[in-house]
């Protein structure tokens, strides 16, 4: 039975559940989800849990993000990037300068206005198929944060100006982003591409393709590129247990007692190196805050 994580290297055109569905069959695993959606035109890492695996997903959804984009100057979108329907251009002679000059006030804490052309859900209806009917509602704006704003230099990608490294936090849309850098430059923007290398802790070296997937399937060794779910957890400190009871316990969901472990979370392992579950120790106490172990 399939369980673990695969990273991959999601190619343009495709949604994120699309790379699941895909996987489904390939592992012939209805478990499968993914930590942090890309849009169709996106590219880059997704992050995919598989079997058992699925369970860390609510952790790594919460992770912090990396980009690589495209900015594009000059033009405004109903989408916010390139594949919307064009509502407005302008003149857009904007030098390295005059960027680099408004990108302080799009780093640290900001807010954002989520685009109409979002999953996210107002009254039970996600805005892009209320967007999709011509309507508008009113959003609230949210908190992000922007880690790091990087102007890289290179020859950004067919539609796209310029191109910039994002670094942000759960909830960033890159694209309104872009959006809101045009806005504040005075010719308007959206976003021209869009490459995530680094999600979950995973960067693009721990990624494969999707066709690299197919060929090791139809070889019977698809389950050699899945890393194993306690990856994920790599920075949280080991706790082994030292006995079938104590491990026993564990599995059965009960408070186990433990001497001189300082309290904190831990990778709990089974004498025979079973990664069993991420606990928390609290007072002497050992307690399951997610299991691992297939039932």
């Amino acid at each position: 039975m399939p369980n673990g994580i695969i990273i991959i290297d999601k190619p343009a055109g495709w949604t994120s559940m699309d790379v699941c569905a895909k996987l489904r069959g390939m592992f012939h695993e209805k478990r499968v989800g993914h930590a942090g959606t890309l849009d169709p035109m996106a590219t880059g890492v997704l992050p995919v849990f598989i079997g058992r695996a699925t369970r860390a997903v609510e952790f790594a959804a919460d992770s912090d993000k990396e980009y690589i984009a495209g900015l594009k100057l000059g033009v405004v979108t109903n989408t916010q990037d390139t594949t919307g329907e064009i509502l407005e251009e302008r003149p857009a002679e904007v030098t390295r300068e005059q960027l680099l000059a408004v990108l302080p006030q799009f780093t640290g804490e900001i807010e954002q206005l989520p685009p109409m052309y979002s999953a996210i859900k107002i009254g039970g209806k996600k805005l892009y198929e209320l967007a999709r009917k011509g309507k508008e509602v009113e959003r609230r704006p949210r908190t992000v944060t922007i880690h790091a704003l990087e102007l890289l230099g290179g020859t950004p990608p067919e539609g796209a100006d310029f191109l910039l490294r994002v670094s942000c936090s759960k909830g960033t849309y890159v694209r309104t982003l872009c959006h809101d850098i045009g806005q504040a430059l005075g010719c308007g923007g959206c976003m021209g591409s869009l490459r995530r290398v680094k999600a979950a802790g995973f960067t693009l070296a721990d990624s494969v393709t999707l066709q690299a997937v197919q060929e090791a399937a139809d070889q019977g060794r698809g389950e050699s590129l899945l890393l194993p779910v306690d990856t994920y957890f790599a920075g949280v400190p080991v706790l082994m247990l030292k006995n079938a009871a104590a491990e026993k316990k564990v599995r059965n969901g009960a408070a186990l007692a433990l001497r001189d472990v300082p309290d904190g979370e831990y990778r709990v392992y089974g004498a025979d190196k079973t990664f069993l579950a991420l606990g928390r120790v609290a007072g002497g106490r050992l307690a399951t805050v997610k299991s691992f172990f297939e039932v």
